[in-house]
């Protein structure tokens, strides 16, 4: 058995030596490359991919006329508020002023006794009269030549001084008297008939309730939204709804809040709104050219900028950037996404500026 496997060896030696001899060995490896480069270009023309095409689905965007509502949180105020003060000083003589009570414009509210100050009155009039027939009589000698000019003068000159002595006293006169500023109601009476004032002593307190004001502060933003004669909604605490108009905008800012004080205006002719009241406050801005979109279709571009994937006439996809202006219970309310294009409102997600797609119309309006 040993002998048989000599044999077998020898002769796949032998075998092996004479293939060798031939070199077909050495061309296996070569002929394969070369199949492999001849099939190649067909292979790859066969696997290119094709460009990806995703559908989506847009909608034409629907343009409208929004006048964004400004929030904000204010409280009533008097129109006017005034604090009486005594003119001059003595005992009060006479007091018409009741808390609660209303008073008109002009009303005498307060007297002060003043005796000598009347007298003194009486005394300049008196010696006003005197001074007149004075000054006549000289003018009429003057006509008749028996008096020389300067006599004219002197008694036109002392029937002046007179007058102004009269002003002045009766001047002192009208400072004991105290009439109301305008029309409102006594807010606060801090003296009593036959108390001793001095001058510059506080007497009361009058307010003008109607109109009331209402004041709120509106951001630096929300300022250029604001203008006078704006409307505004105006919600009390007690639950009362009015509407009011936009009488004041501060043009100098709170320096803590850098915000504006704005007033609002409303009716208040029955009286029924007290100052001090916590009140909530919508404004309304100026109308702007804005579109409605559903949040979800919101996206963000690689920058972080708000916007949304827009699809023009060429069916390439891009992205626009937008400003939100408004939060409503439709969507959000954006400016900024240019004429002529449809908004993704399906599918915005899969795609990037520059891709094509394939769009499909939504039954989802953008408006």
């Amino acid at each position: 058995m040993p002998k048989f496997h000599r044999i077998a060896a020898v002769c796949v030696t032998i075998a092996a030596g004479a293939w060798i001899a031939t070199g077909e060995f050495t061309s296996v490896g070569s002929a394969q490359e070369a199949e492999a480069a001849e099939a190649t270009p067909e292979a790859v023309v066969e696997t290119a991919p094709k460009p990806l095409v995703r559908t989506v689905a847009a909608a034409d965007p629907v343009v409208i006329d929004h006048a964004r509502t400004i929030r904000l949180a204010g409280v009533t105020a008097a129109d006017k508020r005034a604090a009486l003060a005594a003119r001059a000083e003595g005992v009060i003589s006479s007091l018409a002023l009741t808390k609660g009570s209303p008073v008109e414009a002009g009303a005498l509210v307060m007297t002060l006794e003043g005796p000598e100050t009347l007298a003194q009155a009486d005394i300049a009039e008196i010696a006003l009269a005197q001074r007149d027939r004075e000054l006549d009589r000289a003018e009429k000698l003057f006509a008749g030549g028996n008096t020389p000019e300067i006599e004219v003068l002197n008694a036109r000159s002392a029937r002046d001084a007179a007058a102004a002595e009269l002003i002045r006293a009766r001047a002192a006169v009208d400072r004991l008297e105290l009439r109301a500023p305008f029309a409102g109601i006594v807010d606060t009476v801090d003296v009593e008939i036959g108390e001793w004032v001095q001058t510059g002593a506080g007497v009361a307190t009058i307010l003008a309730l109607d109109p009331i004001v209402v004041k709120v502060e509106v951001s630096e933003r929300d300022l250029a939204s604001v203008g006078n004669g704006s409307t505004a909604l105006v919600r009390l605490v007690n639950g009362a709804e009015l509407d009011g108009t936009v009488r004041l905008i501060a043009r100098e800012a709170t320096a803590e809040t850098r915000t504006f004080p704005v007033e609002i205006a409303l009716r208040n002719a029955d009286l029924g709104l007290s100052s001090g009241m916590t009140a909530e406050v919508e404004l309304k801005a100026a109308p702007v050219r804005a579109v409605v979109v559903p949040r979800s279709i919101i996206t963000l571009a690689e920058d972080g900028a708000l916007g949304v994937r827009v699809v023009g006439p060429d069916n390439i996809a891009q992205f626009a950037a937008v400003t939100v202006i408004d939060d409503t219970p439709e969507g959000l309310v954006v400016t900024g996404i240019p004429d002529g294009v449809r908004v993704i409102v399906a599918g915005q997600d899969l795609v990037r500026n520059g891709d094509p797609v394939e769009v499909k119309a939504s039954t989802e309006a953008s408006q």
